[in-house]
């Protein structure tokens, strides 16, 4: 973990009792945002799920890459640009690693989860999918996990089903699976739902897929950044992912793919790095994975999303994931002993997410006082109406954990809400 110099700010924290595996006063020494005041109150991020902020490490990797080895990468003979190939390449491995995929030619770098998904859509949807086809998600979907997959079914006249789920915000495995089927082309799911923390039992479903020969495409967004990602013991075909949700830059993401599939799919866009040469009368393409790669990537941002990668090993992800789950179990307890608050989703398996609504006040209302008090929470549908809808709320107010977080963070939280509803009494 990188050191920084303190900025000091009016008000100080007091050092909370800590019980994590973590010396997390060390760690929030890494993230330069958060020695700033808001409103006068030191703040106090949960707004993770949506984007998380930047350890020192990654800001000064992005830097020095700027400062001494931009070029443009893979075709440049002189120096700068075998040092910026180097780098943006390094990270490859490092993704591969990380995820444990089998090779790099599976690691497609994107601008995020959003752009990954779409790929599949159009590409997978390109060559596998025709009409009277199905598609296959869940009720707790992003809307990226949705949207893409309506684009697809317009164009090809497939159909887009949806399994359940149920009041605790669980995923109804029994009525997935019956949904599977010979015109089943593809299910798509999210490991982790961001409006509610359900941490879905991927590994299961993608068990269930594969004896029916259906490949699987895992939106791993809400997960990576929590929690041991293996995508060889998931055994799904897709696995998608953002950088900004990692505590690196925003602008770039990974597609993982099996590589047999990677190579039966058209490219999703044409234009430089993804030919192998183009005349006229016919382009050829590049291998793997650079025929995803169109054009001048966000070759910084690869480089810093090797440095986030670095940083949450050098923290150790399953020591991430034990804190965080601390810290779920400490703030859900909070919660729920504020009158007339109730936590949407409290599903069996969950993480990092407490999304809640209060019975007489407006979740905007909610975050907007929060915010004098120095405190980010998001508000809102989180880009999942539909879950919205099941739950028959207009909004939640969602505040989401990271690494740096601790219970003081929490009982600021709980403090603040009381506050909120001082002022609506």
């Amino acid at each position: 973990m990188s050191t920084t110099r303190d900025v000091p700010v009016t008000k100080t924290r007091e050092k909370p009792e800590q019980r994590s595996v973590l010396d997390i006063e060390a760690i929030r020494k890494d993230f330069p945002i958060l020695r700033q005041e808001i409103h006068g109150n030191p703040l106090v991020y949960l707004d993770n799920a949506a984007s998380a902020p930047k350890p020192q490490c990654v800001i000064d990797t992005i830097s020095r890459f700027y400062a001494e080895d931009y070029s443009n990468i893979h075709r440049g003979v002189y120096e700068l640009s075998q040092r910026a190939t180097k780098a943006y390449e390094d990270t490859r491995v490092k993704v591969r690693r990380f995820i444990n995929a089998k090779s790099e030619n599976e690691i497609v770098f994107v601008r995020g989860t959003t752009e990954a998904i779409n790929l599949v859509a159009y590409s997978f949807g390109q060559a596998y999918v025709k009409e009277g086809d199905e598609i296959l998600i869940t009720t707790m979907e992003h809307h990226s996990n949705i949207v893409p997959w309506q684009m697809l079914c317009k164009r090809t006249g497939a159909d887009l089903r949806v399994a359940p789920i149920d009041k605790r915000g669980d995923l109804k495995l029994d009525e997935l699976e019956k949904l599977m089927g010979p015109k089943t082309k593809l299910v798509a799911v999210a490991h982790v739902s961001n409006a509610l923390g359900t941490v879905n039992p991927v590994k299961q479903i993608v068990a269930m897929a594969h004896r029916l020969d259906i490949p699987v495409l895992v939106d791993g967004a809400q997960a990576v950044p929590h929690a041991k990602v293996d995508v060889r013991d998931l055994g799904c075909d897709f696995y998608c992912f953002s950088g900004h949700k990692m505590y690196g830059p925003s602008g770039v993401g990974v597609l993982y793919g099996k590589e047999k599939l990677l190579d039966a799919m058209p490219p999703y866009q044409g234009g430089g790095d993804m030919i192998s040469s183009v005349t006229f009368e016919k382009t050829t393409y590049n291998r793997l994975p650079y025929k995803f790669e169109a054009g001048t990537p966000n070759i910084a941002g690869v480089v810093g999303l090797g440095a986030a990668i670095d940083y949450l090993k050098d923290i150790g992800v399953d020591a991430v994931a034990e804190h965080e789950d601390e810290l779920l179990v400490y703030g859900t307890k909070k919660l729920l002993e504020i009158p007339g608050l109730s936590i949407v989703g409290q599903a069996r398996r969950k993480t990092s997410v407490l999304s809640f609504v209060h019975e007489a006040i407006h979740p905007h209302d909610i975050g907007t006082i929060l915010d004098q008090e120095g405190i980010a929470v998001r508000t809102g549908h989180h880009c999942a109406q539909p879950v919205m809808e099941f739950f028959g709320v207009p909004a939640t107010a969602r505040a989401s954990l990271a690494v740096f977080n601790d219970r003081e963070d929490l009982d600021a939280l709980a403090k603040g809400i009381g506050k909120v509803i001082e002022v609506f009494r």
